[in-house]
């Protein structure tokens, strides 16, 4: 399962509507489940002096390096 080790999303649950769903075919429209799935990925950092391998999502990515700079 893809969590992030810095701010702990994960996988999220939710539906997907197959056309169009306003007008009369709001209550119409077929609904499946779904995942949505975190955009995680393997990079070594450092921290503290040391390189450390962390999974870490791409949100938690970009804001470490902006802070970084």
């Amino acid at each position: 399962m893809a969590r992030c080790d810095v701010c702990g999303k994960s996988t999220a649950y939710g539906r997907n509507i197959r056309h169009k769903h306003s007008g009369r075919w709001e209550r119409k429209a077929p609904r499946t489940n779904r995942t949505f799935k975190a955009n995680v990925q393997n990079k070594t950092l450092m921290f503290q002096g040391v390189s450390v391998r962390i999974k870490i999502c791409t949100r938690c990515l970009r804001s470490s390096l902006k802070t970084a700079v």
